[in-house]
């Protein structure tokens, strides 16, 4: 087994223990800093504005009181419609160990950090008064009105989806704080799934993965190889069909082959996505090449005929699921923001595994469009689902709600999104980079403080406004080391100079290698061209047939109806429209500027003739905005996906 324990008592912020892929191992939190840009902004208004929403939700949803109440019944009745809900907390307490480990930089920060401190602590407490002595810990279930038992409903009732979110959240503080206290009431919930589902135990699995990933995270932390035992037999058991299959088929739970067997990504996208992510650690863990090309298989599938332009996943609203390959609805995309972290986490993984980096291209699409645009610009409201087209009439509607507001929403009645939209904005550093003692591969960029065995760099970029990445020497060795930095596919004609003089070397599979004996001051520019473009469909995806998309960068851009001067829906697109967009560098959105050609419909038939094309009236002025940013101004109509001229 690769994993090996972490020795160190009580170490703030260390990082973890991951088994070293071809590209080496992650640098966390410890050893990666952001100083400024896009995702350290991102960081700030999670810690000022986000992670005080979102414990006020959870408090005033009743999440707490939901342990409370197993102490003191007076408290009432479960609060909330379904039994997994103890996951908002686990997954908040993730996020909030995290910023609770950075010093607050201005009294706006720190008064925020005082609020996530003392949900911090009164959270950890209730916990650990609210676990049995057995290692159980579920409120729904234990609750001694509930209708049914412990481990009655594997398929719904999402017990060890909670351990999952409890055990990351146990880890986060472990090594970001030094604190056990969480870590050691997962370990004892985890002993107790061993004990029941071990080896020698019964032969299921969860409804909804997700333990898989955090257990073998569990076995990172303690150093407890039957935690990544376990998580390797829920993988290779998934598929045997053992799960009761209500109100779905077994393809939405991944269960009806198993997953060495699955030809393509099927059923409920987040489930499937994390359910790949744990594949992938146990792969990474125990040297499996064959589960690691199959997962490869699996990742190509989905972005080639299963993904959104923006790198969304789930085109089906009824089941959360992705359809059928090129099944993506532009209107219907449900893209929920959580399949967006859940693809973040997979495709990271498989980044670990392989060092491909086209799989982080596709990374950072999803980071800058898919994700991002789940939480509004103020850090205070949400997107469950993740159109790509709004028409003039819609009622956004999001969760099992029946009905819902114009725009992002505070909180949800399944409010799964925004927390886990804490965790991963607080996680962002975690993903930058990852080195050995001989090199330093810089995988997504952002500004940061970057320390590694093999240098000590400072990374200065824009991105993703502007393409230049500036990389300063801090700390090298007295030996050759090599600094690798990924060329994104859309950054063709990147040229880069170490010193104000060319580099001699060439980028090859997605990476510029630069071997080099370094010394501190060495400075390499990486110029990536970032001209505006424009995408169209294939053609069998039926939905965006004879359309075509902006982007610049890795953003996504589109139109919402307060930046045009005629109806989106009647706004054309040319190949010239799009080489005359320009780009507004002081508006802080960067947005595109140009005039579209206007094409009314001749008549209300919703069918006319073949040949009878609506002729272009007149030219109208447009600006597009990012895809990440629309919807937080005023409500209106919105396209990714504008009809060709």
């Amino acid at each position: 087994m690769a994993i090996a324990p972490n020795m160190t008592s009580v170490p703030s912020r260390a990082p973890a223990v991951v088994a070293t892929g071809p590209v080496g191992s992650p640098l966390g939190t410890g050893r990666v800093r952001l100083t400024g840009g896009l995702l350290h902004d991102w960081q700030r208004r999670n810690r000022v504005a986000t992670v005080p929403h979102v414990v006020r939700e959870v408090r005033q949803a009743g999440n707490l009181d939901n342990f409370r109440r197993l102490q003191d019944p007076s408290v009432g009745d479960y609060r909330g419609r379904y039994p997994f809900l103890d996951t908002d907390v686990y997954k908040t307490l993730e996020g909030v160990a995290y910023e609770l480990a950075r010093d607050p930089a201005d009294a706006e920060e720190a008064e925020a950090l005082a609020v996530a401190r003392e949900f911090y602590e009164e959270s950890v407490a209730l916990i650990e008064r609210t676990q049995r002595a057995d290692g159980y810990l579920g409120t729904f279930y234990q609750s001694p009105q509930s209708a049914k038992r412990p481990w009655q409903d594997l398929s719904w009732g999402h017990e060890m989806y909670n351990l999952g979110h409890l055990a990351q959240a146990a880890v986060a503080a472990s090594r970001q704080l030094g604190d056990r206290r969480l870590l050691d009431v997962a370990s004892r919930f985890a002993d107790l799934v061993v004990e029941r589902y071990g080896p020698d135990g019964e032969q299921a699995y969860c409804g909804h993965p997700e333990v898989e990933m955090a257990l073998v995270e569990l076995a990172r932390e303690t150093g407890d190889g039957r935690y990544l035992e376990q998580a390797r037999l829920f993988v290779e058991r998934r598929g045997a069909g053992t799960l009761e299959h209500t109100i779905f088929a077994a393809d939405y739970f991944q269960d009806a082959v198993p997953l060495r067997e699955l030809g393509s990504v099927t059923g409920h996208a987040v489930r499937m996505v994390y359910l790949a992510a744990g594949a992938t650690d146990v792969a990474l863990e125990t040297g499996d090449d064959a589960l690691v090309a199959h997962l490869e298989h699996l990742w190509d599938d989905m972005v080639a005929r299963k993904s959104y332009l923006t790198g969304g996943i789930g085109s089906r609203h009824s089941d959360e699921a992705f359809g059928d390959r090129f099944e993506l609805p532009a209107e219907r995309a449900y893209a929920e923001t959580c399949a967006a972290i859940g693809t973040v986490q997979w495709g990271w993984r498989l980044f670990l595994a392989t060092g491909r980096a086209d799989v982080l291209d596709h990374v950072e699409r999803v980071l800058h469009n898919a994700y991002a645009v789940g939480l509004s610009e103020d850090g205070a409201a949400f997107f469950y689902d993740n159109p790509l087209q709004r028409r003039p009439d819609h009622e956004q509607r999001s969760g099992a709600e029946k009905d819902g507001e114009p725009l992002r929403r505070a909180w949800f009645g399944c409010p799964c999104c925004p927390p886990n939209v804490v965790r991963w904005m607080s996680e962002l550093q975690d993903h930058l980079a990852v080195a050995d003692d001989d090199s330093l591969t810089v995988a997504l960029y952002a500004s940061a403080a970057i320390d590694s065995p093999a240098l000590g760099v400072d990374v200065t970029t824009d991105l993703p406004w502007d393409g230049r990445v500036t990389v300063r020497v801090r700390r090298a060795p007295d030996r050759p080391v090599t600094l690798a930095l990924r060329i994104p596919a859309w950054a063709d004609g990147a040229t880069a100079t170490v010193d104000g003089e060319p580099v001699a070397e060439r980028p090859a599979d997605g990476w510029l290698r630069l071997t080099r004996t370094w010394t501190p001051g060495r400075t390499v520019v990486l110029d990536l061209p970032m001209p505006v473009r424009a995408v169209t469909a294939h053609p069998h995806l039926d939905a965006a047939r004879g359309t075509a998309a902006v982007l610049r960068g890795p953003l996504v851009y589109c139109v919402e109806q307060q930046d045009a001067a005629a109806p989106v829906d009647d706004l054309l697109l040319s190949p010239e429209d799009v080489a005359r967009l320009a780009v507004d560098h002081d508006h802080p959105w960067r947005v595109l500027r140009g005039d579209l050609a206007v094409a009314p419909p001749t008549s209300d038939d919703p069918y006319p003739p073949l040949g009878a094309t609506a002729p272009a009236t007149h030219r109208a002025p447009v600006a597009l905005v990012p895809y990440a940013l629309w919807g937080n101004r005023e409500v209106g109509a919105m396209r990714v996906f504008l009809r060709l001229s």
